[in-house]
């Protein structure tokens, strides 16, 4: 069955199909492992442990899940996930969110190669790509080889936003300088991470075939599957770049609502007014529609909710980052006495400010505590961005 996906004459096809056919050579009578969810599969819906399983030439002997599980079947985040054996598949299932966010020498005994098929949502805290990152770690300790299976940047391979992650506020939401948007694939970064943040393991990218940087997710014609529990839909991974720094505050971000990240607020806000507010702004590529709303567990599970929904109008002009930070500043101004940082822990950091370690440093918490310009931070990250684009650049696939 042909697995490429069709978007009038541009075809798209995941590396998981040309490492079957064209590059099958890495793992053809290899033993392997292979780190996916499930969102790895093909146009045709097949799943990569099964087309894995279906070639008489390649033994597949583990598997390994991210945040979430191997099934995706735990809602919430910071919830570790249990290893467990797949019966129907006949191999153990390693969590690496769990005890552990990295291989054991045990977990990959018996291995040859580890494939990693894993959709990234194209933001710097999103934990795939350091899970991904640690796979890369192990397997150069134990001489494995590594092959990520290259998929699409849901929101496009142009956009860049944000300033870089500060190393002092480094965490497994944030293990390298970069920008929040990223527009890369996760292909890209596995070589920008093994070459430029010196992993040095012994790394094959396959590529997309026919992807182009322009292209959102619903440009490639393959099917879109929930990659984590809270990121439903294309829209909620186009605002999560910046509507994910909600999580280090005590508003809702939506969790518990069918529009995660899309819907923001809290009990202690007025709709109507942030809305209007928001709108005041005119932020280019989006419009703010006031909500209430009750979400159904997280934060203020069972309470009903002032706040606004973003829609985004433009996706070429719209800025989540910028967006999300103005928005948090107006949730401020509306309520000084009610808006609160979030509290540690999170993401196993005890210590350390969520909000620290989702910005990638104590900037946007120090710039709201001593009444600074919000513009001027958003101006800050110009220099970054341009920096990054540049350091990126040799390792662009497409």
């Amino acid at each position: 069955m042909p697995a490429s996906a069709t978007v009038g004459r541009q075809l798209v096809t995941p590396g998981i199909d040309r490492l079957l056919t064209r590059d099958r050579s890495l793992i053809a009578g290899r033993r392997v492992g292979l780190v996916s969810n499930p969102a790895s599969i093909d146009a045709s819906f097949a799943h990569t442990a099964d087309r894995l399983i279906a070639d008489p030439d390649v033994s597949l002997v583990a598997l390994f899940g991210p945040q979430h599980g191997f099934r995706s079947d735990l809602q919430d985040n910071m919830i570790e996930t249990p290893h467990a054996r797949d019966c129907r598949r006949s191999v153990p299932v390693f969590s690496l969110y769990s005890d552990t966010r990295e291989p054991t020498a045990e977990m990959l005994q018996g291995l040859d190669v580890l494939v990693i098929d894993l959709q990234d949502v194209g933001t710097r805290v999103y934990t795939y790509i350091y899970t991904m990152a640690n796979c890369m770690r192990a397997a150069a300790r134990h001489g494995l080889h590594v092959v990520v299976c290259d998929r699409p940047n849901p929101i496009g391979g142009e956009g860049v936003e944000g300033g870089y992650l500060d190393p002092t506020w480094s965490s497994f939401v944030g293990q390298f300088p970069i920008p929040m948007r990223h527009g890369m694939t996760i292909g890209e970064l596995a070589r920008l991470f093994n070459e430029d943040f010196g992993i040095g393991a012994r790394l094959d990218v396959v590529p997309l075939e026919r992807w182009t940087r322009s292209m959102y997710f619903d440009d490639t014609g393959l099917p879109w599957v929930i990659p984590s529990p809270n990121l439903p839909t294309l829209d909620s991974a186009i605002v999560y770049p910046g509507a994910v720094l909600v999580e280090g505050t005590m508003l809702s971000e939506g969790r518990g609502t069918t529009r995660p990240f899309e819907i923001i607020g809290a009990p202690w806000i007025d709709g109507e007014r942030l809305a209007s507010e928001m709108n005041e702004h005119q932020l280019p590529g989006v419009h703010f529609r006031p909500v209430f709303f009750e979400p159904t567990f997280q934060k203020h599970a069972r309470q009903t909710c002032g706040g606004c929904q973003l829609h985004v109008t433009d996706r070429k002009k719209f800025q989540p980052v910028r967006t999300a930070v103005e928005l948090l500043d107006e949730f401020r101004q509306e309520n000084p006495d009610r808006f609160a940082w979030r509290n540690p822990p999170y993401e196993y950091e005890h210590d350390k400010e969520p909000i620290d370690i989702l910005y990638g440093s104590d900037r946007l918490r120090r710039t709201f505590a001593e009444g600074g310009n919000v513009s001027a931070l958003v101006d800050s990250w110009r220099a970054d961005e341009d920096r990054f684009r540049r350091q990126r650049a040799p390792f662009l696939l497409y």
